[in-house]
Order: C-alpha cells, then sequence, then structure tokens
C-alpha cells in the first residue's frame, strides 16, 4: 500500500466516495474520521462552527492516532467561508493537531486548478447563492476567474448525499461554460467519484470535484504525483 491520506469529513453523506477512491486509484489508504456537525445547514453561521478550530483538532488528534501522512479537512463550505486568511489558519491548526502536512478542499481545488493550467472556470454548486458565491470570491483571490456560477439551493448536506448518477450529470453539463475551461463541482456531500469519467466525456473538459481533488491534495502534499487512470484528467495529467 502506498500513501495514507487522512480525510476529516463532517457528518455523514458521501464519504462512501472514499473507499471508492481506494478502489479506482488501488494504491493508497483514505481513513475517513467523521467531525462534529452540530447542525447540517449550507448557512454561513453554521458551516463556521462545521469548521472550527475546537471541532477540527479533535478529529485531527484522531488522524494523528492512525498515523495518517497527511490530511484533508474534506469540507469545501467549511473552509471557504473563512476566506483565504481563515482558511490557511484552519488548516495551519489541523497540521499542528495531526502533525502531518494538511491542506483543505477549498486550496485543493485552487491547486487542481493550477496543476492543469486553467483560469477560468465555471461552477456548478449545489449551495445557496450566498455561499457559492463566497467559493467564488476564495477562487478569485487566488487568481482564478469565475464565469459561470450555478446554485442548486440545497440547504442540507444530507439532501445533496441523495442526488444519483443522471441528475450529477445533467446538473454538473447544464452549469458548464464555453468560455469555461474546466467546471468545478465544490460539495464534498455530493457523490461524484464513480462518474468522474462519465463527467468529463459529457462535457469535454477537465471535471473538478471536492472528493476528488481533497484525495489529489492529500497525495500531492506526500509527494506522490504518480499518474492514475479513473479519476478524471486531474490525475492522468503530469505537473508543467
Amino acid at each position: 500500500m502506498g500513501h495514507t491520506v487522512g480525510i476529516l469529513y463532517p457528518g455523514f453523506s458521501a464519504e462512501d466516495d472514499y473507499p471508492l477512491m481506494e478502489r479506482v486509484l488501488g494504491d493508497v489508504s483514505l481513513p475517513v474520521v467523521h467531525t462534529l456537525m452540530r447542525e447540517d445547514a449550507h448557512r454561513v453561521d453554521a458551516l463556521l462552527d462545521i469548521g472550527g478550530p475546537d471541532v477540527l483538532a479533535e478529529g485531527a488528534r484522531k488522524l494523528r492516532a492512525l498515523g495518517v501522512g497527511t490530511a484533508i479537512w474534506a469540507c469545501t463550505s467549511g473552509s471557504f467561508v473563512f476566506g483565504r486568511q481563515g482558511a490557511a489558519e484552519q488548516v495551519a491548526g489541523v497540521e499542528e493537531a495531526a502533525g502531518v502536512p494538511a491542506s483543505s478542499t477549498s486550496f485543493a481545488f485552487v491547486n487542481a486548478a493550477r496543476h492543469l493550467g486553467v483560469r477560468r472556470v465555471a461552477v456548478a454548486a449545489t449551495y445557496p447563492a450566498d455561499v457559492a458565491e463566497r467559493f467564488a470570491g476564495f477562487l478569485d483571490e487566488h487568481d482564478i476567474e469565475v464565469v459561470a456560477l450555478s446554485c442548486r439551493g440545497i440547504v442540507t448536506a444530507a439532501e445533496v448525499g441523495t442526488l444519483g448518477r443522471d441528475d450529477v450529470l445533467g446538473f454538473v453539463a447544464a452549469n458548464d461554460h464555453a468560455d469555461a475551461e474546466a467546471v468545478l463541482v465544490p460539495d464534498t456531500a455530493l457523490h461524484t467519484v464513480a462518474w468522474l469519467d462519465d463527467l468529463e466525456d459529457r462535457l469535454g473538459k477537465p471535471v473538478l470535484t471536492a472528493n476528488q481533488v481533497s484525495v489529489w491534495e492529500g497525495l500531492r502534499l506526500a509527494g506522490d504525483h504518480g499518474l492514475r487512470t479513473g479519476a478524471g484528467s486531474l490525475f492522468r495529467t503530469e505537473a508543467t
């Protein structure tokens, strides 16, 4: 077995994407520690609590006990709502508690887009509009232009986790844009891993999804840049 990427995951919705990713990649271990979600809501105040330092430190200490090599806070909305500086401080706290290099899904999207040389993106967000706009703002802070932003308006992660293949493919395809070099799908509560290649075949361009980029980011932090199939163009593309 190759590298072990520890996943901090809020609540329960699409965490089964991670054992599926283990099977797809074949040479990584992705232990999941569920963090406390006092309220399941894509609402700014609830997201600030979900990503609070006490919640993440407790989970990160559990990852440390598991002996992981890197740690990822696998919650996009619970990281970008803090803004660029706040999200960086959040990651630093996880790193200190876990004792290993750490990152979050929000930074994973930025690094994945840069890896692919992508500067203009469409965002297919399941979130309410105010939350989706904060993700667009986070990307803008990192010089990634959002040329189209969609907001499905789903409030709870639990509901997002019930969406199936046809719904996911249709939603992402409907919110592509001709000027976008890639489409970003930012919710870790959304199942996507089983359909990564289907999504890219449908759109004809890279599609970056939350659980996908979270794993990729953990491997990147571990210095693992090996190319792999079955998980989208992100995993098939060499660093430039």
